[in-house]
């Protein structure tokens, strides 16, 4: 017993090697030729213009707090990812110091730490995309067959990204993804093939329900609350009508 148990203890993977492959993956900027502080980014004069109204929601003491909507608004203007040239610039706008702005960075994963294709796509796989409709496996399988790479990977032409993700909140709309800012729900294998082809040639894809639903209602006729509903008042006596 006691050779089995030094055996299993020989192969377990420690808690703490697993932590720390994490932390450097997500938490730890080290300089690039495509990520370092000499390259330079400042918001646009439009964009400027968004900062200030955003900065003005809130008390000049307490203008920090417009660190998640300004980090947003200067990922989307460095093509969809958060450099530290870009963090930087957050914590100048905002008079923060930049570790701030790298521990809000780093923390949510909304705010892409490498870079991204034109079109980032989110594949969700939790258990309603999985479950629903053909289900979320076959959506990974078509997406990574039909452009070649896997989940992480950006295609050579740096057109697409993509990316595994948890519940993006269109269960009812299962299995879905979301590219970007538009979620394409209702998925079948060939029609997110369509969808990235329309993207690929430079074509607006129709976005939501890709079967011939409107939004989340039903496929077919209603089954309920198909009836005019009865008066309220009618259930109580006249005189107290």
């Amino acid at each position: 017993m006691q050779n089995v148990a030094r055996a299993v203890a020989r192969q377990a993977r420690g808690f703490a090697s697993t932590a720390r492959k994490g932390s450097d993956a997500l938490m730890v900027h080290r300089n690039s030729s495509y990520n370092n502080p000499e390259i330079p980014f400042k918001l646009s004069a439009e964009n400027q213009k968004v900062a200030e109204t955003i900065i003005a929601k809130y008390p000049p003491q307490y203008k920090k707090a417009a660190v998640i909507p300004l980090l947003e608004v200067a990922q989307k203007q460095n093509k969809g990812w958060t450099s530290i040239s870009v963090m930087n610039h957050v914590a100048e706008v905002l008079e923060m110091p930049p570790m701030r702005v790298y521990e809000v960075a780093s923390f949510y994963t909304m705010f892409n730490r490498e870079p991204v294709g034109d079109h980032f796509v989110q594949i969700c796989t939790t258990t309603p995309c999985m479950l629903g409709g053909c289900g979320s496996d076959k959506i990974v399988d078509a997406i990574t067959s039909h452009l070649g790479v896997g989940l992480g990977e950006t295609t050579p032409d740096k057109k697409f990204t993509l990316l595994e993700v948890e519940c993006l909140g269109a269960c009812s709309n299962a299995p879905m993804v979301q590219i970007n800012d538009e979620f394409y729900e209702d998925l079948t294998p060939e029609s997110i093939v369509k969808v990235l082809d329309d993207l690929a040639a430079g074509k607006k894809a129709k976005t939501g329900p890709q079967s011939k639903r409107k939004g989340s209602e039903p496929d077919g006729p209603l089954t309920a609350l198909n009836n005019i509903p009865k008066d309220p008042k009618a259930q109580f006596a006249a005189e107290w009508r």
